[in-house]
């Protein structure tokens, strides 16, 4: 069992999913923006193009007669998916998944109107007047993202109706793609916000990993941990969600469904059809296969009996706080001290501001107290420093 896989996006993610395939034996091309990413510091070869020039996408697809293309971030020419479909080339999980979770507006419309998902109230807005008569309709506070975009980049939350111009202005500047549209969403009051891992598999059942709480700044993840504490039948209806989304959008391999908690039950966010980013939580040995390991698994075909949790666990992120080419990582020493602690270094050429360059990563035995193991996380990050 062999297969060729070009990945399509090369960060700390890719660079995970390529160690549970080359674990499998299969042979993985990497390709991203630059030179150097995470990914291609493992795989068997590498390309550098722009993933939204559709004729170098199809020049890199013809080099490398691949078996399976799988898409790890938005940014690609996705429309072109369908057409390597059509040649008989395997998307990740679809080009149908992959076109529509990368535009807001595809993926809201399915799952809010199509499906009948809980969703919060929002609207569309492709002009700076458009913008204002949606905040006007939805109310203060209002949450605002392009309909395209990746890692949180130009998601904010409008509070003041003076603020609108330069909330409009970010999120319209750090759009991706050719479009150039916002999301304007009802803010929901939720006390946790979680990601449900789930599995669709080639030849066997929906299959959901246990609950995985995170904390975002600017739209980004910062920390996550695992188990989260749900109610039974908050966590009944987020599995029927995820089951009815993903579904509907059809392929096998992990996705990352978000969703908020409320005081009111359980409301649908977004979702992602790949390792997510707040799934390195299961690096720690959270459950008896990581994210990675599951993703790869789902995506040749091989069985999945069963995930177990096997023990809490809790990440944080160590962020860039400036540009630089030339850079040290230190104190990785001092966090690694510390029992059931370890770091994962990305492995990233460059630094900017708030670039997530590695992870901490802690864990104790399932009846851990969260709380504490998400404090020691943080305290871990905090000793590796990006100079």
């Amino acid at each position: 069992m062999h297969k060729k896989i070009l990945l399509l996006g090369s960060g700390e993610l890719g660079k995970e999913l390529v160690i549970a395939l080359k674990r499998l034996g299969q042979t993985v091309i990497a390709v991203d923006s630059y030179a150097g990413a995470p990914a291609m510091q493992v795989a068997d070869n590498f390309e550098v193009i722009d993933m939204l020039n559709g004729e170098q996408l199809d020049t890199v697809i013809a080099k490398h007669n691949p078996d399976l293309v799988v898409p790890e971030i938005e940014a690609i020419r996705t429309e072109r998916f369908y057409d390597y479909e059509k040649q008989g080339r395997k998307v990740i999980p679809s080009a149908k998944a992959a076109n529509f979770t990368m535009n807001r507006k595809l993926i809201r419309d399915l799952a809010a109107k199509e499906l009948g998902l809980r969703t919060a109230k929002y609207f569309y807005a492709t002009t700076f007047e458009e913008f204002k008569i949606a905040v006007k309709e939805i109310g203060l506070p209002c949450v605002v993202k392009p309909l395209m975009s990746s890692s949180g980049k130009g998601q904010s939350v409008l509070k003041k109706e003076e603020d609108q111009q330069v909330v409009w202005d970010y999120a319209i500047t750090n759009s991706r793609g050719d479009i150039q549209e916002v999301i304007i969403e009802e803010f929901i009051s939720f006390h946790t916000e979680i990601t449900l891992l789930t599995v669709t598999q080639q030849n066997g059942s929906t299959l959901f990993c246990p609950p995985i709480g995170h904390r975002q700044e600017r739209g980004d993840y910062q920390e996550s941990w695992q188990p989260v504490a749900i109610s039974e039948s908050d966590y009944n209806d987020a599995c029927e969600m995820a089951e009815k989304v993903t579904a509907a959008l059809t392929g096998a391999g992990i996705w990352g469904v978000e969703f908020f908690l409320t005081d009111k039950g359980v409301y649908f966010s977004e979702l992602s059809p790949r390792p997510h980013d707040t799934g390195m939580v299961t690096l720690a040995g959270t459950q008896n296969l990581s994210e990675f390991e599951l993703h790869a698994r789902a995506i040749l075909g091989l069985p999945i009996p069963e995930i177990t949790l096997e023990r809490a666990g809790a990440s944080a992120v160590v962020l860039a706080n400036k540009s630089a080419e030339q850079f040290s990582i230190i104190g990785i020493d001092d966090a690694l001290a510390e029992k059931q602690t370890d770091v994962r270094i990305f492995g990233k050429p460059t630094t900017r501001p708030y670039r997530r360059m590695a992870v901490a990563l802690v864990y104790d035995s399932i009846d851990a107290d969260i709380n504490a193991l998400r404090k020691k996380a943080k305290e871990a990050a905090d000793k590796v420093q990006i100079v």
